[in-house]
């Protein structure tokens, strides 16, 4: 006789993708490693950036820097995830990240370390990164079942978050009181480990029949998503959600506004948290059909959070804010993944990818530049709380111009039907 779950079994996350498949463990520890050393190099260094110029717009213009790079690599990124073995695609940019740790590194140790290395190094992590993202991103649904895709998404999340705690947390102290040239010595660190973990993965090779990567591959890609309304919806309300209310890169401002400059490492993990404690109890989402509705609630949650978190001036209340805008972003995240997954078709899916680093990254790089430019005109509290409500709104709006992601459900869905389909062909 089979007992029944007790409701705290029902809310903890879904173990299932850890337990069924061996690469989805190893990069599962490959990401926590990786995502530790890049929290930590990722608050060191917009807090060299403002210790070198004492700037808000020298800080945002790091968003500047990367958007092209970004742009161009993801799209091609896509292509290529679709045409060569993923396998090597995601063991040569990590190795390539871990040299450009290493550049940051040795610039900090130099008596007077350079101002126009560190845009440098930020523009060729944002090539790689998005070179990177379509192959990780990809791979996923090919080594995980397609029954437990959310609850792999939700395992994801945890992974990232738990290394966008403790790399900012403890960046914000190695900086403070060890100095930037540890902390980019501990991600250099990182990546080596990440980078032998990468060599134990499956190979991942592409279909024979693969298109080579081409600007036709990639304008394929954009036809099929611009033709999925549901698609679309998860695009532009990430995209939105991300450009209005992401203040992350002038934290170190909003700090010394508060006069809590000891909080600043806690701002950047506050999200996480948030987002953590959202995914530790995440169980019930791998009974969830109704993915859209998390993606629009989620990011209204992230928007109305971060606009309370500009408005407050107490900066535990702040911090408080920050948890709850991470939880919100967590929720939402877990949607799109889910949506991604259950609909996109395998031979489409680096490049579907590639149109989701987009989403998923320009949005935080055009709103640092936007948070930046905002807080040296209007100062740092309003450039916050601002930016929140314009997510809230552009939310509702795009709800309301694209219905079908609110009522998308993955029982009756055309496009996730014939991948679950597919799914248990192969």
């Amino acid at each position: 006789m089979t007992s029944k779950p007790s409701p705290l079994s029902a809310l903890l996350p879904d173990l299932s993708p850890w337990r069924s498949s061996r690469d989805f463990r190893l990069l599962w520890v490959q990401g926590l490693v990786t995502y530790f050393g890049s929290f930590m190099a990722m608050v060191a260094l917009p807090l060299q950036i403002k210790h070198l110029t004492d700037s808000p717009l020298a800080v945002g213009a790091m968003g500047a820097v990367e958007l092209v790079p970004l742009v161009v690599c993801g799209l091609y990124g896509g292509a290529l995830a679709d045409a060569v073995d993923r396998r090597k695609v995601i063991l040569g940019t990590e190795a390539a990240l871990g040299l450009l740790a290493l550049v940051l590194l040795v610039n900090a140790m130099l008596p007077e370390p350079l101002l126009w290395p560190l845009y440098v190094v930020a523009a060729g992590v944002s090539a790689l990164a998005g070179l990177q993202r379509p192959a990780l991103d990809s791979l996923m649904a090919r080594i995980v079942p397609h029954d437990q895709l959310t609850a792999a998404a939700a395992l994801n999340a945890l992974r990232w978050q738990l290394g966008a705690i403790a790399g900012p947390a403890l960046a914000g102290l190695v900086v403070a009181y060890a100095g930037h040239a540890t902390a980019y010595g501990t991600t250099v660190a990182c990546f080596v480990v990440s980078v032998l973990l990468c060599l134990r993965l499956s190979p991942a090779p592409a279909a024979h029949d693969a298109e080579r990567p081409s600007l036709r591959a990639i304008a394929e890609g954009a036809r099929y998503a611009w033709s999925r309304p549901v698609l679309l919806g998860t695009y532009a309300v990430d995209l939105a959600a991300m450009f209005f209310a992401y203040p992350n890169t002038i934290f170190p401002f909003l700090a010394d506004e508060l006069d809590a400059q000891w909080s600043l490492g806690l701002m950047y993990a506050a999200g996480s948290v948030g987002s953590v404690l959202l995914s530790l109890t995440s169980g019930w989402t791998s009974r969830v059909r109704r993915h859209g509705l998390l993606v629009v609630c989620g990011a209204a949650g992230w928007g109305l959070a971060v606009a309370a978190a500009g408005w407050f001036s107490h900066v535990w209340l702040v911090l408080l804010c920050l948890a709850f805008a991470g939880a919100g972003d967590m929720l939402s995240g877990l949607g799109r993944s889910t949506i991604w997954n259950q609909t996109i078709p395998d031979e489409l899916r680096g490049r579907l990818a590639g149109i989701e680093v987009l989403s998923y990254s320009v949005g935080p790089q055009l709103g640092q530049v936007r948070a930046g430019a905002m807080a040296g005109w209007t100062g740092t509290r309003p450039a916050v709380w601002g930016g929140g409500l314009a997510c809230l709104a552009s939310v509702g709006l795009l709800t309301a111009v694209l219905p079908r992601l609110v009522t998308y459900d993955a029982t009756t869905d055309e496009d996730a039907l014939r991948r679950r389909a597919a799914a248990g062909r192969s």
